[in-house]
């Protein structure tokens, strides 16, 4: 009787606290304290101070400048590695494609990143297609950001401008005309790797063409291939961003980039 009379007990006081708090784990309905506003402020350490461009195209303070129209002294030839890169500068203010050059790549290496570049078309239009206008921004020396005249100038949809190459095609098509000035600001999540080398969280990638997003937290599949299936075959770690010498006298301007 009295072990019966114990058990009982037990049961009555499990209910009680129960009663109590429904959910266990989480917090009382009466907390033991009063909640006041100072409880969930935080001031230390205080939030770092970055002096924003007077416009858009201009570099925050704590940004890496790799173009602004005075000289390539941060981009060196892809086809003659270490050399300097030979496309050139007109009106010291942008730069453009000399055809067959070969691409160029940054001095420096970068992962998760912001990027900032604005780009157009060669002022006379020529041919059609991917034959026009036709160079790309490579993040870590490997996955394509389009560039491509797309102005009223059909292609297939994941290879037209603002796509992320032969992987996702842009929300919207919002290209310019040959003749004005195109911005992309990109901010662009490395991929991370296993200790084994296997892809433990790919590529991510958010753009906004001329101020439009044309893709959204995008998950890039891997290389972006001409041929073949999209995947990531090695680990890497940083590596350059790298721009296209397609044969198209492509122009560049304002290029930034911040480190995240």
């Amino acid at each position: 009787m009295k072990k019966t009379f114990l058990t009982l007990s037990l049961v009555a006081c499990a209910a009680a606290a129960f009663a109590q708090n429904k959910y266990p784990g989480t917090p009382p309905e009466v907390s033991p304290m009063p909640m006041k506003p100072e409880m969930t402020e935080i001031w230390n350490p205080e939030v770092a101070t970055v002096t924003p461009g007077k416009t858009p195209a201009d570099a925050p303070s704590d940004a890496i400048v790799l173009f602004d129209g005075k000289n390539l002294d941060q981009w060196v030839s892809a086809k003659k590695p270490g050399g300097p890169a030979p496309w050139k500068i007109v009106n010291n203010d942008h730069m453009e494609v000399v055809p067959g050059s070969g691409d160029i790549k940054t001095v420096m290496k970068f992962g998760d990143c912001q990027l900032h570049i604005e780009f157009s078309a060669p002022d006379v239009v020529e041919s059609a297609g991917q034959g026009r206008g036709n160079s790309g921004v490579f993040f870590q020396d490997r996955y394509e950001l389009q560039i491509l005249d797309s102005y009223q100038n059909r292609t297939y949809r994941n290879g037209q401008a603002a796509s992320i190459y032969k992987d996702h095609a842009p929300l919207v098509n919002a290209m310019k005309g040959p003749l004005e000035w195109n911005t992309y600001d990109v901010i662009y999540t490395a991929p991370r790797f296993k200790a084994n080398g296997l892809i433990d969280s790919p590529a991510r990638i958010t753009v906004l063409h001329n101020g439009v997003l044309v893709q959204n937290n995008t998950t890039i599949n891997g290389l972006t291939l001409y041929i073949g299936l999209h995947h990531y075959p090695d680990a890497h770690g940083d590596d350059v961003i790298h721009l296209q010498d397609h044969g198209n006298k492509t122009q560049f301007r304002n290029i930034w980039l911040r480190k995240l």
